[in-house]
């Protein structure tokens, strides 16, 4: 773990020793200097980085390897931007102070995905182009799916349907992805990229949309036709005569 906060980083080993069995060995660095060398002679598997730290960032600390060997779960207080890029990237992170649960959670997941090093290298080199584009413009995003890694640009997305935990992204292109979050979490990340929430199970680009009918129906230009939910009609309506 590589953090700049004494009592933070004590009080990280603390919980994994005591709650993750499945990290055998911890190794603690103070600072991002320290932190390069110990990577590069310990190692490890996976490295819990702080983003915040003096003279060198968690990022900039990435940036010397290009080709990393290991997984991260950062750790940070909250940062609005530094968040989006890393759930667009399909990365994970914990937030301060951290919690027993999320840990084990982090962790879990971790070990399922351990095996993965060449999808990681592929989420890790998109979050660091993403960081590099500050408008968010030329972001792309992670989508994860049973058939393997797509990042995609959201201006290619015409909209994305909740279905229990599961969301489908339907894109320009015809191809369909399903990804094993919500849609929930997918609307908290688009925000700011001209989508909108028109219906419970509906997450709509508004660049695709051609009209509403007087049916509550929304027609995009690809002639999908989508439901709009009454409460949010005039959400819709406003944002449409906005465009």
């Amino acid at each position: 773990m590589i953090d700049d906060e004494a009592l933070s980083a004590d009080m990280l080993e603390y919980l994994i020793k005591k709650n993750v069995p499945e990290i055998t060995e911890v190794k603690k660095a103070t600072n991002a200097f320290e932190g390069c060398e110990l990577i590069k002679t310990f190692q490890p598997e996976l490295v819990f980085l702080d983003i915040q730290m003096p003279f060198m960032s968690g990022f900039e600390l990435l940036e010397k390897f290009p080709k990393p060997e290991f997984s991260v779960i950062f750790t940070t207080a909250f940062n609005k931007y530094a968040i989006r890029a890393i759930r667009f990237s399909a990365l994970d992170y914990l937030l301060k102070p951290v919690d027993a649960d999320e840990i084990k959670r982090a962790v879990d997941r971790y070990m399922v995905q351990r095996q993965q090093i060449l999808q990681f290298r592929e989420l890790y080199k998109n979050f660091l182009d993403n960081l590099k584009t500050r408008d968010g413009k030329d972001h792309r995003i992670a989508l994860q799916s049973h058939t393997g890694l797509r990042l995609v640009s959201p201006s290619d997305i015409t909209r994305c349907e909740g279905r229990n935990n599961y969301t489908h992204f339907f894109l320009a292109d015809n191809t369909v992805i399903i990804t094993s979050r919500t849609i929930k979490e997918y609307e908290e990340m688009l925000t700011g990229y001209n989508f909108l929430r028109v219906h419970k199970s509906h997450l709509v680009n508004l660049d695709y949309v051609q009209e509403i009918t007087s049916e509550n129906k929304l027609i995009l230009k690809n002639k999908t036709c989508v439901e709009v939910s009454r409460r949010r009609k005039a959400d819709l309506v406003e944002a449409l005569r906005k465009q």
